[in-house]
C-alpha cells in the first residue's frame, strides 16, 4: 500500500510538472516540446508500473482468498470430525456406563442370592445340630447293654401290666379341706411368643424383596434389624431398607439407611455398594458436592471393587477429577 501511495503522489506530482509546462510560454518551442514529450513518457512509464503493480495485488489478493477459504474449509471440516468423535465417545460412555450398570446389578444379584444361601445353609445347620442333639439324648436314654439282651423265656408268665395313675381332673374355685394345695391347679401367665431364628427371618425378608413385595419386606426386615441388632443380617436388613426407600424416591430415608451400614458394619459386604448408592442418592437430591465426595470415599476405600468402577465412570461422566486437586 505504502508504494501504490507513492506511485500515485509521483502520478500526481508528474500531471502537476505536465500542466505547468504546458502553461509556459511556447519559445523556444523545440525545448518545451522535447520536455514535454519526456514527461509524456514518463507519466505513461508510471501508469504502465501502476497498471502491473495493480495487477499483481489482485493477483496476490485472489491467492489470499483461495488460502482463506482452504482454511476456512479445513477449519470447518476439522470442526465436523471433531463432533464426529465427541459424539462417538459420548455414545460409547454411555453404552460403557449402561454395561456397569448392568454388572453391578448383575453382582448384586449373585450378592443377593449368596446371602439367600448362607441363610439356607444357616438353617440346615441348625437343623443337624437338632438332630444329633436328638441322637444324643435317645442314645442316653437307651436301657444298659445287658438288660437289653437278655435271654427272653417264652414259657414264663408275662408280667402284669399296671395301668399309669389316672391324673386327677382339674378342680376350679378354692380347694376342699380334704385336698391338698399341691393337688390345687396353677395357672401360668401366658409366655410372650418367642422371635423365629433370625436367618429364617432374614430368609423370608429376602424373598418378599426378590418377590417385589417391598412394604412386606420392609416390615420384615424392621424384624430382624429389631430383634437381631447385632447380627450380620441386621446390616444386610438395613441395605435392603435402604433399597426400598431409593426406589420408592424416598432419598433422604435411604441416605440414612445407607450410613447405618457404613458406620456399624464396617466389614459388611454391603459396605461398597452402600457407598456408591448413597452417592447417586446424594446426586438425585441435587447434592453434588456431597455425591462427589462419596464417589471419591468409595474409591479410596475399595479401589479394585466393581462399584469403584462405576463410581469413576460417574465422576468421569461429570467431568470431574478422581482425586481434587490441591
Amino acid at each position: 500500500m505504502t508504494k501504490i501511495s507513492t506511485m500515485k503522489f509521483r502520478i500526481t506530482a508528474s500531471s502537476t510538472l505536465l500542466a505547468a509546462a504546458l502553461l509556459l510560454p511556447a519559445t523556444p518551442s523545440f525545448a518545451v516540446s522535447k520536455e514535454i514529450v519526456q514527461l509524456q513518457t514518463q507519466v505513461q512509464q508510471l501508469q504502465d508500473a501502476v497498471a502491473r503493480l495493480q495487477q499483481s495485488n489482485d493477483e496476490r489478493m485472489g491467492v489470499m482468498k483461495d488460502l482463506v477459504q482452504q482454511s476456512a474449509d479445513s477449519v470447518n471440516r476439522m470442526s465436523q470430525n471433531i463432533d464426529t468423535l465427541q459424539k462417538q465417545m459420548q455414545v460409547r460412555q454411555e453404552a460403557q456406563n449402561g454395561k456397569l450398570d448392568q454388572v453391578s446389578g448383575q453382582i448384586q444379584s449373585l450378592n443377593d442370592s449368596l446371602d439367600e444361601v448362607k441363610a439356607r445353609l444357616g438353617r440346615m445347620e441348625k437343623v443337624m445340630q437338632d438332630v444329633q442333639s436328638q441322637q444324643q439324648s435317645m442314645s442316653a436314654n437307651m436301657p444298659a447293654g445287658g438288660a437289653a439282651g437278655a435271654p427272653v423265656d417264652g414259657n414264663a408268665a408275662p408280667a402284669p401290666v399296671t395301668p399309669p395313675p389316672a391324673a386327677a381332673p382339674a378342680r376350679r374355685g378354692k380347694p376342699s379341706a380334704g385336698v391338698p394345695m399341691s393337688a390345687a391347679p396353677v395357672e401360668q401367665a401366658p409366655l410372650a411368643p418367642a422371635a423365629p431364628p433370625v436367618d429364617e427371618l432374614y430368609k423370608t425378608a429376602l424373598g418378599d424383596y426378590m418377590g417385589a413385595k417391598y412394604p412386606l419386606a420392609s416390615s420384615e426386615f424392621g424384624d430382624v434389624i429389631k430383634n437381631y441388632p447385632e447380627s450380620p443380617l441386621a446390616g444386610n436388613s438395613s441395605y435392603y431398607q435402604a433399597e426400598i426407600h431409593y426406589r420408592g424416591g424416598k432419598y433422604q430415608d435411604a441416605i440414612r439407611e445407607y450410613d447405618h451400614v457404613i458406620e456399624q458394619f464396617p466389614d459388611n459386604s454391603k459396605v461398597a455398594v452402600s457407598h456408591l448408592h448413597k452417592g447417586q442418592a446424594l446426586l438425585a437430591l441435587k447434592q453434588n458436592d456431597a455425591g462427589v465426595r462419596e464417589f471419591r470415599a468409595l474409591i479410596q476405600r475399595f479401589p479394585n471393587s466393581p462399584e469403584a468402577m462405576q463410581a469413576r465412570s460417574k465422576l468421569s461422566g461429570m467431568g470431574v477429577t478422581v482425586t481434587p486437586r490441591h
